[in-house]
């Protein structure tokens, strides 16, 4: 610090509670969290107001919303995690389909998709909230399949040809498959990739993930509506 002339930003702001997170999250969690605030609030959002540090909780009116809020309720998990595989499901055949008509750097742009839906769904596999894209790689390599998948998405991404592409993703995909049947959230489902209908196409089916985790969180869902004889 030093003495200076004009008015000065120090980036301090006095602000309540609930004004704080209408500002950060677009929500007031003060009330409860309703499943379309869980759904509508971009991960990173969520990420700042659970992760910083707090100094000072006199009221101790600050600590009880950051806990809510520390992981999503777990049918809305099940459904973040199927539009996650969904994303999967609807570029996975590109990297080859492009690459059959000449287009590698169409198949390289889908890859690099592909890579980013894959990294974010291993972060929320993980229970942890998948930041904007300047932090994306740092906590994506502190998951425990980070470690083992960065060297094989680095290779993808940098391959000069769809085929080498196409061997690195279906790993990846495996391992990410075999971890979702390791955390028991469905039924198993066979975690081997195969080939894209009559096309020679290597392919997970991600969409199999999707709807299974989707008639998981339905079922959740139903089970509490209340009966016809409760109302």
């Amino acid at each position: 610090m030093r003495a200076t002339d004009g008015p000065v930003h120090h980036r301090v702001e006095i602000t309540d509670i609930p004004s704080w997170f209408r500002t950060t999250l677009g929500f007031d969690p003060t009330p409860g969290i309703t499943p379309a605030d869980w759904l509508t609030t971009p991960t990173q959002s969520l990420a700042e107001v659970t992760a910083g540090a707090v100094f000072h909780d006199g009221l101790h009116t600050l600590t009880p919303l950051r806990e809510a809020l520390t992981w999503y309720p777990h049918a809305v998990w099940l459904r973040v995690l199927a539009s996650a595989w969904q994303h999967i499901a609807d570029e996975e055949a590109f990297v080859g389909r492009c690459g059959e008509v000449g287009d590698e750097l169409g198949s390289a742009v889908v890859t690099a998709h592909l890579i980013r839906h894959l990294m974010r769904l291993c972060l929320l596999m993980n229970r942890r909230y998948p930041p904007y894209a300047k932090w994306l790689g740092t906590a994506f390599t502190r998951t425990p399949e980070g470690t083992r998948l960065t060297p094989v998405l680095t290779a993808a991404v940098t391959a000069s040809d769809w085929r080498t592409r196409e061997t690195h993703l279906s790993t990846a995909y495996e391992t990410l498959a075999t971890l979702h049947n390791r955390l028991g959230l469905t039924d198993p489902l066979d975690p081997t990739t195969r080939p894209y209908h009559f096309r020679p196409f290597r392919v997970l089916r991600a969409d199999r993930f999707a709807e299974a985790l989707v008639a998981r969180a339905t079922a959740l869902e139903d089970a509490k509506k209340p009966r016809p004889e409760e109302l």
